[in-house]
């Protein structure tokens, strides 16, 4: 046997080995399965439930029109006009005080930045700009630090709004410095500012009148605003969406843009629904019990030491978090003897990444990216838990 033939071979080998090894953990998982453990029902009862709620409260009116703006960038945003202002060869202060603060726009959860992240990355952003405009997108949320500085302390909503954006520039740039050649590559082998566009002669205005309807559409359906104030605002932007669609987009370019909605939607929304459902049974609903009780969280998380931070951090990047929702569970967290610097931290960290958010990244932009990106949130985070705990702990 040849040598190439004999390394063939032992591959192949090693591959129905780690298949055979994958049946015996599927099946001992299975085998000893708790069934009739009250706490194994609730955490599925809980993964469900979580699944459930985000579907209702978040598919249609955050994760679909944030599906259909990622498709509308790749369709109707010049490929060049993404390289200008956030490729790898953009002017740095530019890209990053744009990507920085766009979570003050957006005002929108560590899911539904997955599609507008996905949209402008592919379309040719630099990995450093794409990078902070995904983690500012839920952490630099005005209304949530608002709502943070009310309920938990001006201190701590001071904290959380100033970190949140230093964290943005910072992890961008961190990201760009780290897989600087990567990049570099990427850039050569992807020709980003030239090649067919779709679009017509339609003037500039209209496209940032477009675009700037269903951002404020998205916005403004998701807004806490009394009565029938969100709803009838809502419908008028909706409208004059429509009216533009009609007036102004050919054929081909509609069948384009769904066409890439629908790629989009494809990629993420099954990982992201995986996600959730793990994350529920895991950690459960706020105020409810899954396969991790609550309590043990809770007594980790005490005190203002680098374990009791790193903690916080890792626990809040695992959650997911409906926009605002860390708020009340940080409330009650305190209540039950959270420290001043791991509840930072949870706040640093949770909004900007779940597991759902995890993989769905991984997707975008590889493994070794993501869990680098991962590891610097939950880095930072602790760190600065750790010295804001110490100061005003």
């Amino acid at each position: 046997m040849s040598k190439e033939n004999f390394t063939c071979a032992e591959r192949s080998t090693k591959k129905e080995w780690k298949i055979l090894l994958f049946f015996v953990l599927v099946f001992a998982a299975v085998f000893w399965l708790p069934v009739e453990s009250l706490r194994f029902k609730e955490g599925v009862f809980e993964g469900f439930a979580m699944l459930k709620d985000y579907a209702r409260e978040h598919v249609l009116l955050c994760l679909i029109p944030a599906f259909f703006i990622a498709g509308a960038v790749t369709v109707f945003i010049r490929k060049d006009s993404i390289v200008k202002y956030f490729g790898a060869k953009a002017k740095k202060w530019k890209a990053y005080s744009v990507a920085s603060v766009s979570g003050s726009v957006l005002s929108v959860c560590s899911c539904t930045i997955l599609p507008l992240f996905a949209g402008i990355y592919t379309r040719g952003a630099g990995l450093g700009p794409a990078t902070a405009f995904l983690y500012s997108g839920p952490a630099v949320n005005v209304m949530a630090i608002i709502l943070t500085a009310k309920v938990l302390g001006i201190k701590l909503g001071l904290a959380r709004g100033l970190g949140a954006v230093m964290f943005a520039i910072v992890i961008g740039l961190l990201m760009h410095l780290l897989f600087n050649k990567e990049e570099k590559s990427r850039s050569e082998n992807n020709d980003f500012s030239s090649g067919e566009e779709s679009q017509t002669d339609r003037p500039m205005w209209k496209n940032i009148l477009f675009f700037a309807s269903m951002i404020g559409f998205l916005v403004a359906v998701n807004l806490s605003a009394p009565g029938m104030t969100k709803w009838i605002f809502s419908g008028i932007l909706l409208a004059v969406i429509f009216w533009m669609i009609a007036r102004w987009l050919a054929k081909p370019e509609l069948k384009e843009w769904m066409d890439s909605t629908w790629i989009f939607a494809k990629q993420i929304m099954p990982l992201l629904f995986a996600g959730i459902l793990v994350a529920g049974m895991l950690l459960g609903r706020p105020g409810h019990e899954a396969l991790i009780p609550g309590r043990w969280i809770a007594s980790l998380v005490g005190g203002n030491s680098l374990v009791s931070n790193l903690f916080a951090s890792v626990s809040g990047a695992l959650m997911y978090f409906c926009t605002l929702i860390e708020v009340p569970i940080l409330e009650g967290l305190i209540g039950a003897g959270m420290g001043q610097g791991p509840a930072l931290a949870l706040l640093l960290a949770g909004p900007a990444l779940s597991l759902p958010n995890m993989l769905v990244i991984r997707s975008i932009i590889g493994t070794k990216k993501t869990m680098t990106y991962i590891a610097l949130v939950v880095v930072m985070s602790t760190l600065a838990g750790f010295i804001y705990g110490n100061i005003f702990g």
